[in-house]
């Protein structure tokens, strides 16, 4: 059962040299319960910072982040994080089968077989039966992301927080990793967050885009995407109303100063 996810005020300050630097200021944010939010702002401006904020793993120096009603303070149970770095985020010296079992490991041995078998179906999942016994440095790239991706199913996540997930990999597998996603996304009805500089991609995956303004960082607008689902990557970049929102959205991101406009 997805979660929803609040951002309350949210301040992050950090101290430097005596100084101090103000990440971001006083942003409020939700994600509903099986809503795919995405989050879009320039470089520096703290995006990946409200996701490890989310995730537990760094406090707000005011206001407060808040799941299903509680407030995160540690890493919740419930809460994935899918990272950049794919490579860097699996054990190299683990087979495939192993990596996505990885999050089970606490589970009583009698259900060991009953375990693999639901990964292995992960695994199927994502297009990757068959390799279930290989490492992942015999793997190309974007096969390596969707052994990530099927870890993540494995732990049977309420929130998924993608921290640019796709930004490494070739432009025809970033587009299939995308539409794997939206396909998991829409079977499993999990709350998603994703961060990304990618304005199409946000727009493709996405119920709403936050956009972040350049540092003093705040919220500047939030864009209802209104595109009918499921969605295509054809059809769905070519229609009409795609092409005004990424023009707005570019627009937006482009502009100097951080007002906080709410856009239907």
């Amino acid at each position: 059962m997805s979660e929803r996810l609040g951002f309350e005020h949210v301040t992050k300050v950090y101290e430097s040299a005596g100084a101090d630097f103000v990440a971001f200021d006083d942003i409020t944010l939700e994600a509903s319960p099986s809503e795919f939010l995405a989050i879009v702002g320039p470089s520096g401006c703290g995006k990946s910072t409200l996701l490890k904020m989310a995730a537990g793993l760094i406090p707000p120096t005011k206001g407060k982040v808040q799941l299903g009603g509680n407030t995160v303070s540690a890493p919740p149970p419930g809460v994935i994080y899918l990272f950049q770095q794919y490579a860097k985020s699996l054990f190299a010296w683990r087979t495939v089968i192993d990596n996505v079992m990885f999050p089970l490991e606490g589970a009583p041995r009698s259900q060991r077989a009953e375990l693999r078998a639901r990964c292995e179906d992960y695994l199927r999942q994502v297009g990757l039966s068959g390799f279930e016994n290989s490492y992942p440095w015999q793997l190309s790239g974007g096969m390596q992301q969707r052994v990530a991706i099927a870890r993540a199913l494995a732990a049977d996540p309420q929130v998924l927080l993608l921290d640019e997930p796709f930004s490494a990999v070739d432009a025809l597998t970033r587009m299939e990793l995308q539409t794997l996603v939206l396909q998991l996304w829409e079977r499993r009805k999990f709350t998603a967050i994703l961060v990304t500089h990618d304005v199409e991609e946000a727009i493709f995956l996405a119920d709403r885009v936050a956009v972040l303004s350049a540092r003093p960082t705040s919220l500047k607008e939030i864009i209802d995407v209104g595109l009918p689902r499921p969605r295509d990557q054809l059809a769905t970049r070519e229609d009409p109303r795609f092409l005004k929102l990424r023009h707005h959205l570019t627009t937006s991101l482009l502009a100097k100063g951080s007002g906080h406009v709410v856009a239907a």
